[in-house]
């Protein structure tokens, strides 16, 4: 169970908690059923409890605005309301339930300022139990201030912690990605130096010696030449050999960029990131390879903070024209107007500088998709 779960719970438990001494004095006072106040209560206590745990059960990932303001209002003109049709300081703790869950749904000083006018609002409805006067409903409400602060900042801790940890894991599976591929860079440095020496060191001096037999083989007879003549067989086998590694060594000289890709997607909750990359995705030039890696990273960074998506679709393919191919898109708010950022220049960028294009499309409500194409040599 995570962190943001049992913080869910807890609230929850909380609210459960209020409507216990509700309906205990509903039962012994014998109180109408269908008055307004017992109607009023009681609704109001299901719309709290419904729009919480709604708002609540993906916590941490931000919803469209009008359902924030939305649920946030509803529970905060229920708890007043409970209060008010019950006669009760109920909604003072229901309030701190409300100020557990507002820093993850609004920005810090949108989430002080709603708070500070959930408790004005609360001086009224105390003062509408008896023997209050307005000094002691404003008391009452100072008092819950102070715990609703508490509340407030223990929660907006958490949440700090929470995202502090999203980063770290999303800066981790870059550094996974990018460890993969400079070992990818290495192994292709090193395959390339072994063939060249093979080629150059190995294949000369196997060349010389075939030559020197083939004198030899001129110079002397009977047994003797009969040996010589194996030799030189010998002598032509090993070159032969020797090419057909150099050969393999170098028709392996290419990084396969799988590995990186997919310990880049590795660890990152939300977006859920569908990775369509072939067993083995080639590519010929370190640079370009890593033009492509820098690529993917800025799309679910991009995604990640701007999106809200709960969804990123990710393919990679070479396509006919001999081009490595980016297909990314998402479900996402998306944009009625693209204003692109230093990501998306520095992506274009990158692209350019080998040739390469980028195409985005996105729209209001729509998602966000993006194509990138880039050569797979110069």
């Amino acid at each position: 169970m995570t962190h943001n779960q049992l913080l869910r719970y807890a609230g929850f438990f909380t609210y459960l908690c209020v409507g216990i001494p509700l309906m205990r004095d509903s039962w012994l006072a014998g109180v109408d059923l269908w008055s307004l106040d017992h109607v009023g209560w009681w609704a109001s206590y299901l719309v709290f409890g419904a729009s919480y745990w709604y708002l609540t059960h993906d916590l941490g990932n931000d919803f469209p605005s009008p359902m924030r303001w939305m649920l946030l209002l509803a529970m905060s003109v229920a708890a007043i309301a409970i209060s008010w049709f019950s006669v009760s300081g109920l909604a003072g703790i229901l309030v701190l339930v409300i100020a557990g869950v507002l820093p993850w749904v609004l920005p810090v000083w949108w989430g002080v300022a709603w708070l500070a006018l959930e408790m004005l609002l609360l001086v009224p409805v105390f003062k509408r139990q008896p023997d209050y006067e307005w000094f002691d409903a404003l008391l009452q409400s100072a008092l819950y201030v102070g715990f609703s602060s508490f509340t407030f900042v223990t929660s907006l801790v958490a949440k700090e912690q929470a995202d502090a940890r999203e980063e770290q894991r999303r800066l981790n599976a870059e550094l996974r990605a990018t460890r993969a591929l400079l070992a990818e860079s290495s192994k292709m440095a090193e395959r390339g130096r072994i063939s060249r020496e093979l080629h150059d060191l190995v294949g000369h001096h196997l060349t010389a010696l075939s030559l020197n037999l083939e004198v030899a083989s001129h110079l002397v007879t009977d047994k003797a030449q009969e040996h010589v003549r194996q030799a030189q067989m010998l002598a032509k086998l090993l070159l032969s050999d020797v090419r057909e590694v150099v050969s393999q060594l170098r028709g392996e000289d290419e990084i396969d960029l799988t590995k990186a890709l997919r310990s880049l997607v590795e660890g990152i909750p939300l977006p859920t990131i569908h990775l369509d990359i072939p067993p083995r995705f080639g590519v010929d030039d370190p640079r370009r390879a890593q033009v492509l890696l820098r690529c993917a990273q800025e799309t679910i960074t991009n995604t990640i903070r701007h999106a809200r998506a709960r969804n990123l679709w990710l393919r990679f393919e070479h396509n006919a024209n001999g081009e490595l191919v980016m297909h990314a898109r998402d479900d996402g708010q998306g944009a009625s107007e693209l204003k692109p950022g230093n990501g998306l220049n520095g992506m274009e960028q990158r692209l350019a500088q080998f040739g390469g294009r980028l195409s985005i499309d996105t729209g209001k409500g729509a998602g966000f998709s993006l194509d990138a194409w880039l050569p797979a040599s110069g």
